[in-house]
């Protein structure tokens, strides 16, 4: 049973470097442990549909998302962005790259879209990326660090559903944690992801790459030219409804209640006419209905790994020759972890699973809580940055190929785990020893 998450990981994992459409490549990992398990097909099938569920929420979430983006990218606000990082950064590659960054990272926090924006202030740069001949894997890499770092290291905004979600973990399964002692935890495994991102910009893709070397996909969307365009009061109103989409998923902590009020100010103030409204959400569900279906699937598959007892029988295994050495029980733990979320592909959903699991262990073995908070939401994180069924390597993807010239595997998610999960396994480590 312990094997059961390594092989089917590796099965995921192969087939999605050899080219394997990800949806697949999760379906035939889901198979493969549940048959792995004493399951038959049918029956792995079923229990891969009915974990779908766990899902639901988190796809409603991007679809409306991209529903809202749409409408956004509808006003043309996102060009007078667009045209700026244009007029100000062409030539310039560090500085578009970091500002690039930036605007993932208050993804996060200020102008909660998270992946949603990224299919609309993309595209129109794709050209100029290439006039400029930048690796486009910078720009994967970039992307990701804006939206995993922000709520690794700041407990707002997505940082506070993620921080709240380590501490409800360890104080429901007996080690009590505050938020500000959990942030204070994952400060030195983000600190790991600043360093990836400048060895990402400055040294691995620092070189020019010609634009005619890029083996993609099929594209995703039309490239949109940047337009000029003045500022007007359909963008004050648009801002108006983006903060109120802020304001609402803050108070509600809901970003289905959030991206609803942010759609329905866009069409009170007439920013959006009503006839539009179908086309907005079907180019919304267009946008980010293969993303949020992913999701779908890889929750059917963490259902079958937790509930055939895949993951617990690989901790117990794992963690019952490790004695007291704490070094080698962080290394084993946050192996485990990357083993469990690269397969699940979410953060989020993988700590309450991890911690239930790690904290048992942590308090058997004298690990300090800070220590604890650290193992649990590095291994949560590992899952966010490298793995084929994630949101913040899918959203990458959605905008970077849309011309059909960046793939998914070898240009966003091969190159983040490299510059992502290797320097978070490595400093969350050094963290629970030190902590």
């Amino acid at each position: 049973m312990e094997w059961v998450v390594i092989v089917s990981v590796l099965v995921m994992t192969i087939l999605s470097l050899l080219r394997v459409n990800v949806i697949i490549a999760i379906i035939a990992a889901a198979l493969t442990a549940g048959l792995m398990s004493g399951l038959t097909i049918v029956e792995s099938m079923d229990m891969l549909v009915g974990g779908m569920g766990g899902g639901a929420n988190t796809a409603l979430s991007y679809i409306l998302l991209g529903a809202f983006a749409v409408a956004i990218s509808y006003t043309g606000i996102t060009s007078l962005l667009v045209n700026y990082l244009i007029r100000v950064l062409t030539g310039k590659k560090t500085m578009m790259l970091l500002a690039i960054a930036g605007v993932a990272s208050l993804s996060q926090n200020l102008v909660p879209v998270h992946i949603a924006f990224i299919p609309i202030l993309i595209p129109p740069l794709l050209q100029l990326f290439d006039r400029m001949r930048m690796d486009r894997r910078a720009v994967a890499t970039a992307l990701t660090f804006g939206l995993k770092a922000p709520y690794i290291l700041i407990p707002a905004g997505f940082g506070l559903i993620f921080h709240e979600t380590i501490v409800t973990g360890m104080n429901q399964n007996g080690a009590n944690i505050t938020v500000s002692e959990s942030a204070l935890a994952m400060l030195i495994p983000g600190s790991g992801m600043i360093i990836g991102l400048l060895i990402a910009i400055f040294i691995t893709y620092r070189k020019d790459r010609d634009p005619d070397s890029f083996v993609g996909e099929s594209g995703t969307a039309a490239v949109v030219e940047a337009t000029n365009i003045r500022f007007t009061k359909q963008h004050v109103f648009t801002l108006i409804s983006i903060f109120a989409a802020l304001i609402v998923q803050i108070i509600t902590e809901n970003l289905i209640v959030g991206a609803l009020t942010g759609l329905v100010f866009m069409f009170l103030f007439l920013v959006i006419p009503f006839h539009k409204g179908d086309r907005v959400v079907t180019e919304g569900i267009g946008m980010m209905g293969t993303i949020a279906f992913v999701m779908l699937v890889a929750a059917g598959y963490g259902n079958i790994l937790t509930e055939t007892g895949a993951v617990e029988a690989l901790v117990e295994v794992s963690s019952g020759f490790l004695d007291n050495n704490h070094a080698l029980i962080a290394f084993i733990l946050l192996l485990v972890g990357l083993l469990v979320t690269i397969g699940i592909g979410s953060s989020f959903g993988t700590i309450p699973i991890l911690a239930a699991l790690y904290v048992p262990i942590c308090l058997a073995a004298g690990f300090s809580p800070l220590a604890t908070a650290a193992l649990i939401g590095t291994a949560g994180a590992l899952g966010d940055a490298g793995s084929p069924a994630s949101d913040s390597t899918l959203g990458p993807t959605s905008g970077l190929n849309a011309d059909g010239k960046h793939h998914h595997i070898w240009d966003t998610v091969v190159p983040t785990f490299i510059h992502y999960n290797i320097p978070l396994f490595i400093f969350g480590w050094i963290a629970a020893i030190v902590l």
